[in-house]
């Protein structure tokens, strides 16, 4: 039996990287290259660079107009004006062309008259050297352009080239070995089958590389062969910069990385007190940097952006760009432990001039996190959590002027909302729709403390049997409010293709594995009130308490043969493929406070709700009325 890793330390993320760079120190070489300068964006000087002639280089006309004398100018009026004959007293020219003593002024081209042929006539005087740039006005041959160390803009390649330099030294890119490993693991585009994992973080570590300045080479996977790996990774060593081993770095009977690296180099660190990304692993083989990065993918971010940037930045001289950090009201308790420095992924919006920040999911595996986070909420090592309604720092992601125009949706999921979010961002540029998928039940309550502009809710009132408009007026007795018509749409039980259980209603439940959405979604809300009106107790279907957080991951779960049904709407049947046994209408509508009606980004979301294009779209996925699209009922 193969043993596990079970040595793995838990020091804070800073003392973990001193500690990693004390040990490679004295091995770095940085590299210098010679490169063309129209190839040198982005790239660091190695040195100080000099112009090697002047800019302009001979003196030169600023105007299009005439070269002439300016002695010979000199009491010219608009009452006296003075006559210039061609060649002798002036000659004609474009901006940029040489002038050559005896002239040393420019007129304008506005500013002569044509006098039939003989000459022109001039109605001021010209002073001397007047719309003439001198020579080395702007670059002095000699003289310093760019300090060693500094990043190239666009502006500096003109100017370098202007100062007649075509080549320049600068810091060699870094070269970073990345090796994906895992018996388990597959290339994207690859035929899958059960226990098989795409393989994704070493493209996504390549682009990190490329964003750092630095040169990646992607090695294929490397199966859980401990030779192999250790062939890989000497190979590696031997060859490039940095090496990057993609997975086995935790406590699994195959994990490798860390055995590996003992007999290969030297382990400074294996395991660091940080969540997600524990298990770490910062080594030293062949005087070279390698570092094993976990195998989940926001552990896999997370490493790289703590212990790979800074490194890269080290060789490549450039700095990577400061996050901005705001500060932000959050809307959720978040438990923390004490042993961790634990990044939280948050969406970020702005509410009646107040930034507020909802955390989203947390496993270190969920990658869609990533894409969807504004930011990271961080809480530091020895602390325990943090408390809703808490002013905390974010690291902020994103362009801080987009939150202007930022829709904050909190509440109920539809599909609708990725096809709004992506419809609206196209038609009107700037605006943007972040949506937080956390129930209808919640996101009434996001709306209440001032943390979401609407909230897309579906809750049956059980004593009317209205939606929404009953519950919202009870809630909101002592505030104004609105609701944007949504759509009309239908609520049902998806089964597997053909319904092999044949499913008929609420009743079959009891004979299938079930899969339910979360405490406070209206499709809860809803399947309650079907179960108390057919004398159903919720403890007698197996997976009730089984909770999924949007509509397409119930049916995800049914087409993966997880569970044999769940409630949900038509679209997302269709969508997997599934069956579908129609359970009834319902309202899907938008709850927004009355004072958010005319801010300009509510204003494009209603229009877009209202667009014959957005309809025609709702046609294709089916199970969508949407007649009262856009409508606003005064609540």
């Amino acid at each position: 039996m193969e043993e596990r890793n079970l040595f793995l330390t838990n020091i804070p993320v800073e003392k973990a990287f001193e500690r990693f760079m004390n040990l490679i120190k004295p091995h770095i070489r940085i590299k210098n290259e010679i490169i063309e300068v129209t190839d040198s964006l982005d790239r660091v000087t190695a040195e100080a660079v000099h112009a090697l002639n002047n800019s302009p280089l001979y003196d030169s006309a600023a105007m299009d107009g005439v070269a002439v004398i300016s002695a010979h100018t000199h009491g010219a009026s608009e009452t006296s004006p003075i006559m210039l004959k061609p060649g002798e007293s002036y000659h004609p020219l474009d901006t940029g062309d040489p002038i050559r003593p005896p002239f040393d002024a420019v007129i304008m081209a506005e500013d002569i008259q044509e006098a039939d042929g003989e000459g022109i006539l001039i109605h001021s005087a010209a002073a001397a050297w007047q719309h003439v740039r001198p020579v080395g006005e702007d670059i002095v041959k000699g003289e310093l352009i760019l300090l060693g160390g500094h990043q190239i803009r666009p502006i500096d390649i003109g100017v370098l080239l202007s100062g007649g330099i075509t080549r320049i030294l600068v810091r060699k890119r870094p070269e970073v070995a990345i090796i994906p490993t895992g018996s388990e693991v597959v290339e994207p585009g690859s035929e899958i089958k059960e226990g098989d994992i795409i393989e994704s973080n070493s493209r996504m570590l390549e682009a990190l590389v490329k964003q750092c300045g630095g040169v990646p080479i992607r090695f294929p996977p490397v199966p859980d062969e401990y030779e192999m790996i250790k062939a890989g990774i000497r190979d590696a060593a031997e060859h490039y910069d940095v090496v990057l081993v993609c997975a086995g770095t935790s406590a699994g009977r195959g994990d490798y990385t860390v055995h590996v690296l003992r007999e290969l180099g030297e382990v400074a660190v294996h395991g660091v007190a940080m969540k997600p990304g524990k298990p770490v692993v910062l080594a030293k083989v062949n005087g070279k940097h390698v570092v094993g990065i976990p195998g989940y993918p926001v552990s896999a971010y997370l490493a790289y952006d703590n212990f790979v940037a800074p490194v890269l930045e080290f060789f490549s001289g450039t700095a990577k760009a400061d996050s901005s950090a705001v500060q932000a009201t959050l809307t959720r308790r978040l438990v923390s432990s004490l042993k961790h420095k634990e990044y939280v992924r948050v969406k970020v919006g702005k509410i009646g001039g107040r930034l507020v920040a909802s955390p989203l999911a947390r496993g270190a595996g969920a990658a869609m996190s990533l894409v969807r986070a504004d930011g990271f909420c961080v809480i530091e090592q020895d602390t325990e959590g943090l408390e809703a309604g808490t002013l905390v720092n974010i690291i902020f992601c994103r362009d801080l002027k987009s939150l202007e125009h930022t829709i904050v949706s909190v509440g109920s999921h539809d599909l609708i909302l990725d096809i709004l979010a992506d419809m609206i961002s196209n038609y009107f540029p700037g605006v943007y729709l972040s949506s937080a998928n956390v129930g209808s039940a919640a996101g009434l309550m996001a709306i209440k403390n001032g943390e979401a502009h609407i909230a897309p809710i579906h809750l049956l009132d059980e004593s009317t049997g209205i939606y929404n408009s009953p519950i919202i007026a009870s809630l909101f007795a002592d505030r104004r409010m609105a609701l944007i018509k949504g759509v009309g749409r239908i609520q049902g039980i998806m089964t597997q293709k053909k319904n092999p259980l044949k499913i008929a209603g609420i009743i079959d439940l009891l004979r299938c594995r079930y899969v339910n959405r979360q405490r406070g979604a209206g499709t809860r809300v809803l399947l309650d009130y079907q179960l108390k009106n057919a004398g159903i107790a919720p403890s007698s279907i197996t997976g009730y308490g089984r909770e999924a957080a949007t509509h397409m991951a119930v049916a995800a779960a049914i087409k993966s043969d997880s569970a044999d049904a769940g409630m949900g709407i038509l679209s997302a049947a269709k969508a997997m493929g599934l069956d579908f046994i129609p359970v009834g209408k319902e309202d899907y509508d938008f709850l927004i406070p009355r004072e958010f009606l005319e801010l300009k980004h509510i204003c494009a979301f209603i229009e877009m709700l209202k667009s014959s294009v957005f309809h025609r779209k709702l046609e294709g996925l089916g199970g969508y009325d949407t007649k009262c699209c856009g409508e606003i009922d005064y609540v």
